[in-house]
């Protein structure tokens, strides 16, 4: 019987790969998704060092991530990278 599946879930799977290494697996969402006001150097800091750093960060932008510090920036962070972006085209 033919998998009919594989096609369509391999974009995704290659989208997401930097997750099986990315070092923010191994800690809570907590240090990631802190509550308003908290620090999020520490996530950042942990970004830093992840080799998947850069995939991360582009996923957030491409899917318009809102929340959270991805790829080492924080909300705010990636909506003026965002939009310096933008502004170059």
């Amino acid at each position: 019987m033919e998998d009919r599946t594989a096609p369509d879930s391999a974009p995704a799977d290659a989208e997401l790969s930097w997750q099986e290494t990315a070092l923010c697996a191994q800690t809570g969402p907590e240090l990631f998704f802190p509550e308003p006001g908290s620090s999020t150097r520490e996530a950042k800091f942990l970004c830093g060092m992840c080799e998947g750093r850069v995939a991360c960060l582009e996923y957030a932008l491409r899917h318009d991530e809102r929340f959270g510090v991805w790829g080492g920036l924080s909300e705010q962070e990636r909506y003026a990278l965002k939009r310096r972006r933008a502004g170059r085209r």
